[in-house]
Parts: C-alpha cells; structure tokens; sequence
C-alpha cells in the first residue's frame, strides 16, 4: 500500500469519525431537550439516563446514518483536496483514477462491514437496554390488533377472533379450526376467550366442538372449558420497536413463525431484514459517487460539492421511502423494492464516474 493510499485512508475515517462525533453530540443535546420533561415525571436516575439510554443509543445512531455520513465526509475531503489541487498532483503523478478509487473504496468496506455487524449483532442487544429505558421512563412503544384476527398457529391448524382486548386479555367470537389437508376435522367455538394467568391457560365460554370423522360427526357443548392452546396473549400483540432487538438469525426465524401464523404485517420485518443487507452496500455507491462528484475542482469549491451531495442524500433517502411504502402496502416485493434505491443510484455512480476528470 502507498504513501497516497494511507493519506487518503487516513483523511476517510479520520473526516467519518469526527463528523460522526460531532453529529452525535448535537443529536444527544436536542434529545435531552426533547425528553427531560419526561426524565423529570418518571423521576429517572442520572445514572440510567447515561448508561443504560444514551451508551446504548450511540451504536444506532452510528448505524442508522452511517451511509450518509460516509458520503459526506467523502464529498468533504475530496472537495479539500481539489481544491487544493491534491487531486491534479495525484493524477499527473501517473496515477490513474481507477487506483485513486481504490483507498476509497477499503475504507467504505470497512466502514460497510461495521454498520452491517452493527445492524445485525451488535445493535440488538444494546437496543434492549435502551428500549427497556423507553418503556419505563418515556413510552410504551406497543401497539395492539385490533378486529378480525386470523392467524395460523400450527401446519393446518387456524384461529379466528373477533376483537382481543390485551389489557384483560380477553378475546370474543373465538374459532379454532383443524384440517387434514383440505378437509376440516375438528372446529371449536366460543364465544369468550380468556387467559388464565395463574394457572397459564385458556378458558373458553359458550364453546361447542365438532369432530368429523368421515360420514361420522360429534357435537359437544358446554358453558366453559380449560384448554392449552399453542399460543399466549403476547401473540396478539405488536410491538412497533421489537424487531430491533432481533439480530439477523432471529429476525429471520420470527419472519417464518409470522409466516406461518399468517400475519399481514410480515413484510414489514422482511423489510427490515433486506435493509440491513442492502444499507451496507450503499456505502460503496454513495462513495463512487461522493468521489466522482467532489473530485472536480470547481469554482464553488467545497459548498457546491456540498449542496450536490445533500441533494444526491435527500433523493436517495426519498427513493427508499417510496419504495418501502410500495412493498408494505402494495405488490412490490420486499427484496426488489429495498434493492431498487441501490440499482438506480449504481448506474448514477457509473455514469459520474465515467465522466469525471482523469
């Protein structure tokens, strides 16, 4: 590796990370301002407020504009360099602009491969804490279903309920239906589910059953009746936040059972799991681009390669926007609608860099 690769390298990281820190400072003074209302009504320790919310935040803050921080410490630097003539020494040096790229393009792996163990192992568990601060001293970030449920909790097996109440976690209209390929054996009704949380199972009202064997077919009715059944109360909940505590493994398990059970809102988590691939990879388009753009010197120095950056930044972000919206709520699929961002801005990078000065 050459003298200039280390320069370069040097000046990559070097601009990433103090940028970084910076931003995260700013970020942590207007959170504060934000939140020391309900620090103060929850009466949270100092001592929480540090450790266990803001160490933990700082790894998902990284992540969650690593990408964008890249591109901007690499139209930052680049621009100085330029500007400075640095760029002109380098190429007339002998160096080409395909080796020029090469220092960049290590630091946006490395930098790319942090964010991806980031999202992926690390952030998780550090989430965990921070989400437990949440719940208890801010919010309660839940959700709940609200009517028709329908949901398969075993291969064949289906439930229906009307509505389920979590806060006494009683449900109404219950139906729980069996089949034996495409042939129904077993059906029970009820009209009131509820859980016993002493005795940890179900207790129905105003059931009925029906077994089917063939031609044959029994009714049973009664007022009440104690059952395990393969699921809890929990099952009927949502928590908006609960896939940042999955790493990548169980993120990817979760999405099967969701599957399984039928649950409308599984895209949402696949989309989730395709970005944290898909993210990481942007690091290397973001930074051909940030490269090819801010190389040029130019008369507006580094505010024009700024002010092009931002406006590259805000379109990229608006695309991911678009097309999430398009795999949650229509037909597009979770893989191609979280790549397509990617695929657009990568023929954009191909088409600056071929046209950058060499």
């Amino acid at each position: 590796m050459r003298t200039i690769d280390i320069y370069i390298i040097k000046k990559f990281l070097g601009t990433f990370f103090f940028t970084l820190v910076l931003l995260i400072f700013i970020v942590i003074v207007f959170d504060i301002s934000e939140k020391i209302d309900d620090f103060l009504r929850h009466d949270a320790p100092v001592n929480a407020i540090i450790f266990e919310y803001y160490l933990n935040f700082v790894p998902y803050f990284i992540n969650l504009f690593s990408y964008l921080l890249t591109f901007i410490a690499v139209i930052f630097f680049t621009s100085r360099m330029a500007s400075d003539s640095e760029i002109i020494a380098i190429l007339s040096s002998g160096i080409s602009f395909r080796r020029m790229l090469f220092p960049y393009f290590i630091s946006a792996v490395v930098l790319g491969l942090l964010s991806f163990i980031l999202a992926n192992f690390i952030i998780p568990y550090t989430n965990r804490s921070m989400f437990a601060f949440e719940k208890q001293y801010i919010n309660d970030p839940k959700e709940f279903t609200d009517q028709n449920i329908h949901k398969q909790i075993s291969p064949g097996t289906f439930i229906y309920l009307e509505n389920f109440n979590i806060h006494n976690k009683t449900g109404w209209k219950f139906s729980l239906e069996k089949f034996d390929g495409r042939t129904l054996i077993y059906k029970l009704n009820g009209e009131r589910l509820e859980w016993d949380s002493l005795r940890l199972r179900w207790q129905i009202s105003n059931f009925y059953y029906r077994r089917m064997n063939g031609m044959e077919e029994s009714i049973t009715k009664g007022m009440k009746l104690d059952t395990v059944l393969p699921f809890k109360p929990a099952d009927f909940t949502e928590d908006i936040e609960e896939v940042k505590i999955m790493n990548y493994f169980m993120l990817r398990d979760h999405i099967k059972d969701k599957e399984l059970r039928g649950d409308r809102d599984v895209i949402k988590y696949k989309v989730k799991k395709y970005e944290r691939i898909a993210f990481p990879f942007a690091t290397l388009i973001l930074t051909l681009i940030g490269v090819s753009v801010s190389s040029r010197k130019v008369r507006g120095g580094i505010g024009f390669h700024l002010g092009l950056g931002l406006a590259l930044t805000f379109i990229y972000i608006l695309f991911m926007q678009i097309f999430t919206v398009f795999a949650t709520f229509g037909d597009l699929p979770p893989l191609i609608a979280v790549w397509i961002p990617n695929i657009i801005f990568s023929f954009i990078a191909f088409f600056l860099y071929r046209i950058a000065p060499k």
